[in-house]
């Protein structure tokens, strides 16, 4: 059976651009959606629907329309008209783009309605709620901020909690304000029309829609779990209508009331899809009914009170059939710098100005993947890092293998890879593509299909240090200059843009536009994941004749990195302390062991001290305390390292930082094998009392092979 799949992401509202936050999700479901594309189902691809659109609704969208002078939908057009830019700039390839003010959004989530009330979910109440004396309004729930009554974290909006996750009423804010007067908001009666979610048939379908497997993520099943309570006794009915005037969807037969802009929100996914089918003439209903099909969205985790409570609801008992098949992948935050982005503190960052800045969008797309995993995990975009990680991985290891092997095709065999290929070469394809037995394409196939990008991208690059292993040891460059080695330097590179090739279908999800200009250099017209298994891997390309190689992409230029974040607002110089005041904040004498005996110039010159970059990190099967490092010191080789510091660092941690080595330490036999050198840590003289273990980590700039000096 083919899957059927449709996903979406989280709506953005469209009152402002897209901030990286958008770019990070977008981005994050566009590779799982390239993947899948790849995939065959009894020999068919898979079926994908892709799809997203513009929340339009709401009083913030018509306050903001009211305030230019323009319609709200005139408003709404001209923040859509700016998403293209993005979305293209970064390579997101969504199938439709629509927006919830439609026909098609209106019918649906009227329809939706009906079923609810006619199956006893909707009630109404006369309730206060929350009006601005000084506007003259009723107040929307993202109108009122204040303090959340669960975590009583500040300056949180009137529905749920950005920090906790916890839904509530507006009315339940400690110390509310309007958003636009600042004024104390006061209570007033009003008929409003609510969604039963108190009703013991919504607890009941959502204990069992939770804990199906494969639904959630395990963190996300128990933190809904908390919301539901033992038997319900925690899930209050959901207030689904505002009061004119409100930008939004009417009520049937119920004038001066419309939906909550929540209800209507989730309900724009079908309709995104329903006009995308309709355009396309095709049968969204047949789709939405055949059996085991899907909708997985991509959504992050502040919002998930909606997705996990309310919008299940919804579907279940409005009999809509892909509730079934709803999936929902929920991710963490993104920060910068290890801080929540900000403009006024410089950890802000705009997509467009990437973009304007020549940066190519596919460095981020992979430097996100490689953070990216399955779990509810925030991630960090920290400048250094992204530096080190694009340009070691990307140009480093997996460019590198091309840019060294394809000119001696072209120069020395008229551009045709060898017919056929030694026992050796097939040797080290097998050990570049297996793993203990097994096929990595079916490990990196599963690490896609969950998510986990970042075990993949690892794994990928695991593959690049077998394959760039290859040509170090059997150096191409040197074969060229020997006519009687052409055919082992045939066989060579024919190896290694084999491999190469096998790298570039396993990145294409993550990086698109250079998949597509490696299959015009190779030959190939689509890139499809069969071709990573079995013969397939190395038959296809026997005797192929290939292009002319061109350079696939630049390194990074940290000048870039720094000109990307936003400038902090100015602040004060403080005076400088005095002398008495330094001293008290200096580390206390007891913390540090006394200096070694002096030595002169001569005994510091004799030890070479290498900026180092750390491309592999492992555990040591039976060390208790020993990481093996995998190391670059700019010798055209790797060094393998054991260091004494895995209380101190996980592995995966450490791939791609740079650090200080004593490269010219004799060579010492361990139990594990053999270490070429010792990395630097810093470490308190008394390790039981002040245990931290700190790893040198050289500045920004500093290269492998640089010498300490």
């Amino acid at each position: 059976m083919t899957r059927k799949l449709f996903v979406t992401t989280a709506l953005p509202y469209a009152n402002a651009a897209f901030h990286i936050g958008h770019m990070m999700e977008y981005i994050q479901a566009d590779i799982w959606v390239r993947f899948q594309r790849m995939q065959r189902d009894n020999g068919s691809q898979r079926e994908v629907h892709f799809v997203c659109a513009d929340d339009t609704h709401g009083t913030p969208i018509m306050i903001a329309a009211e305030k230019e002078g323009i319609t709200p939908q005139e408003f709404v057009a001209k923040i859509a008209a700016g998403r293209p830019q993005y979305l293209d700039g970064f390579h997101i390839a969504f199938d439709n783009w629509y927006s919830t003010d439609s026909p098609e959004n209106v019918e649906l989530s009227q329809g939706i309605y009906r079923k609810l009330r006619d199956a006893g979910l909707i009630v109404t109440k006369t309730v206060d709620r929350f009006y601005d004396p000084v506007k003259g309004m009723f107040l929307a729930d993202r109108n009122i901020k204040g303090e959340c009554p669960v975590c009583h974290a500040k300056d949180q909006y009137g529905d749920n909690c950005e920090v906790c996750g916890a839904a509530y009423q507006p009315t339940e804010l400690v110390n509310p304000f309007s958003v636009f007067t600042g004024s104390t908001p006061v209570l007033k009666p009003s008929e409003q029309y609510f969604f039963k979610l108190s009703d013991p048939r919504c607890f009941a379908f959502l204990k069992e829609w939770l804990n199906t497997p494969g639904r959630l993520q395990p963190e996300m099943v128990n933190k809904v779990s908390e919301w539901l309570g033992e038997a319900g006794e925690k899930l209050a009915d959901w207030d689904i209508s505002r009061d004119a005037p409100y930008f939004g969807i009417p009520i049937p037969d119920a004038p001066g009331k419309f939906f909550y802009v929540w209800l209507d929100a989730p309900v724009g996914y079908l309709a995104s899809l329903k006009n995308y089918f309709d355009k396309k003439g095709l049968d969204v209903d047949a789709f939405l009914h055949a059996p085991g099909a899907e909708q997985v969205h991509f959504i992050g985790k502040d919002i998930v009170s909606f997705h996990l409570l309310f919008w299940p609801a919804m579907l279940n008992f409005s009999g809509h059939p892909i509730i079934d098949g709803l999936k929902v992948a929920v991710h963490g935050h993104l920060t910068v710098n290890n801080e929540k982005m900000s403009k006024s503190r410089g950890t802000g960052i705009s997509p467009l100005r990437y973009l304007e800045l020549g940066m190519n969008p596919e460095w981020l797309r992979y430097y996100l993947a490689f953070k990216l995993n399955s779990k509810v995990e925030d991630l960090d975009f920290n400048g250094e890092d992204f530096v080190a990680r694009v340009n070691s991985d990307l140009i480093g290891k997996y460019v590198n293998i091309a840019s060294r092997c394809a000119g001696f095709i072209a120069k020395k065999f008229d551009g045709k890879l060898a017919d056929s290929l030694s026992a050796t070469a097939k040797g080290w394809i097998c050990k570049a593509l297996m793993n203990d037995g097994a096929e990595r394409q079916a490990s990196i196939a599963a690490s896609f299909e969950a998510r986990d990008y970042g075990r993949a991208m690892r794994e990928i690059m695991e593959i690049t240090d077998v394959v760039n292993q290859y040509v170090d040891e059997n150096k191409p460059w040197l074969l060229a200059k020997d006519e009687s080695k052409l055919a082992e330097l045939h066989d060579v590179c024919t190896t290694a843009l084999i491999l190469f090739r096998q790298l570039t279908i396993m990145l294409s999800p993550v990086l698109p536009q250079v998949a597509a200009r490696v299959g015009e250099f190779l030959g190939d017209g689509e890139l499809s994941w069969l071709d990573t298994h079995g013969a397939a891997v190395y038959d296809t390309m026997l005797g192929r004749s290939i292009g002319a190689y061109n350079h696939l992409m630049q390194r990074v230029d940290a000048k870039m990195v720094e000109n990307l974040f936003d400038k902090p607002a100015a602040v004060a110089t403080p005076a400088v302390a005095p002398a008495a005041e330094l001293a008290a904040d200096a580390t206390p004498a007891g913390d540090i062991e006394e200096l070694a005996p002096e030595i002169s110039i001569d005994d510091f010159t004799r030890i070479d001290l290498r900026v180092a970059r750390i491309v592999n990190c492992e555990h040591v099967e039976g060390a208790g305390k020993l990481l093996r490092l995998t190391l670059d010191v700019g010798e055209g080789r790797h060094r393998n390292v054991f260091s004494g510091i895995k209380s101190a660092y996980k592995p995966e941690d450490l791939v791609g930082k740079l650090t200080v080595m004593v490269a010219n330490l004799a060579p010492r036999k361990m139990k594990f094998g053999v270490s070429e050198g010792m990395v630097l840590c810093a470490s308190a003289a008394d390790e039981k009392t002040n245990p931290g273990l700190y790893l040198l980590d050289p500045m920004a700039g500093a290269t492998p092979g640089m010498r300490i000096r």
